[in-house]
């Protein structure tokens, strides 16, 4: 019997009933263990050795999983393919270590799609563990807990009443109020601009005053409502004529796929969802397979998935409307995931 551990139920059954019979898929529902929150879990002076605890609350799913891997063949570790994912899996192969369930043959398989295809795929190119992804998750861990519990307590006696210090939200509050002081020191500047709605052959366009008493104008030039109506009278009083029409084709690229901010920023602008409202619907689409895997700042595909999209526009719109060539996407982030 082969043990998998996925993170949860909804994807270890839909992963159980693609693999069959010979596997076991159980869910870890999230981290098993943490940091205790208390002095002393990360200690800067012993090579800032980190003492884990297991959640309370997993000791059910925890006994679960050893059970089965003390008699599975092999340990399956597929959790998602980002930093948590990893930690996700080394916390598991670490509780089963200590408790002497660990099996024999133990393996890493990632995938960012959740298909029979992609599944079977991936089982079939199983890994190690990254060490340098799981380096990056006890690193950011380490510090968010050095921060807050350092920092929490002085913020609590300066300020009776906030919250807590934090790794990334006390800089980026940091940055608002930094911000915001920029914008209490701003002192604005009055501008004015002139335009005509106007018409030429029937068709009725907007124009925007460019040059007024022989110089050229730019955003700031109009100063006053006293130089604008000047302006203004002065474009009454005047004849127009319309000197030449260019035309030219207008072209716009598609958008890359979304990353997790892009995804968040558009169901925000056009559907009026929080983030975390975003990501839980997307959770959920991505575990019914209907996406790939939500948490990336990539935005490359995989040439079997391009290939398929090219064959469902072809087969429900047309061929024409195909390119000749799919386009490739690359991310901008050096460490994108």
């Amino acid at each position: 019997m082969q043990l998998v551990i996925v993170e949860s139920p909804a994807k270890a059954k839909t992963i159980e009933k693609y693999l069959g019979s010979d596997y076991r898929v159980l869910a870890s529902y999230g981290h098993v263990r943490d940091l205790p929150p208390k002095d002393g879990s990360v200690d800067p002076d012993d090579a800032f050795a980190m003492t884990w605890e297991n959640y309370a609350d997993k000791s059910k799913q925890l006994k679960a999983i050893t059970d089965l891997a003390k008699v599975a063949d092999r340990l399956i570790l597929a959790t998602d393919p980002d930093r948590e994912g990893e930690a996700i899996s080394w916390h598991v192969r670490e509780v089963l270590r200590a408790r002497k369930a660990l099996p024999k043959e133990v393996e890493r398989v990632t995938f960012n799609a959740i298909t029979k295809a992609t599944v079977t795929e991936a089982m079939k190119n199983p890994r190690e563990l990254d060490d340098d992804l799981i380096d990056a998750y006890r690193a950011r861990r380490a510090l968010d807990y050095l921060v807050g519990f350092t920092l929490s307590p002085v913020l609590w006696r300066k300020l009776p009443g906030a919250k807590s210090a934090g790794r990334v939200q006390s800089v980026s509050l940091r940055l608002i109020v930094q911000r915001e002081r920029e914008i209490d020191v701003f002192k604005p500047q009055e501008y004015w601009s002139v335009t005509a709605e106007m018409e030429h052959d029937g068709t009725a366009f907007t124009s925007r005053l460019t040059q007024f008493e022989g110089n050229k104008l730019d955003r700031l030039s109009i100063g006053n409502e006293g130089d604008a109506l000047r302006a203004k009278q002065a474009v009454l009083d005047g004849n127009f004529s319309v000197q030449s029409v260019e035309t030219k084709p207008a072209g716009r690229n598609p958008p890359p796929p979304f990353t997790t901010s892009t995804l968040q920023q558009e169901a925000s602008r056009k559907l009026g969802f929080s983030a975390d409202h975003t990501m839980r619907i997307a959770q959920g689409l991505y575990e019914d397979g209907a996406i790939t895997y939500m948490r990336t700042d990539g935005v490359q595909m995989d040439s079997s998935a391009i290939s398929a999209a090219r064959l469902a526009v072809a087969n429900r719109f047309d061929a024409s409307y195909v390119p000749d060539k799919p386009r490739q996407y690359q991310s901008k982030a050096k460490n994108a995931q």
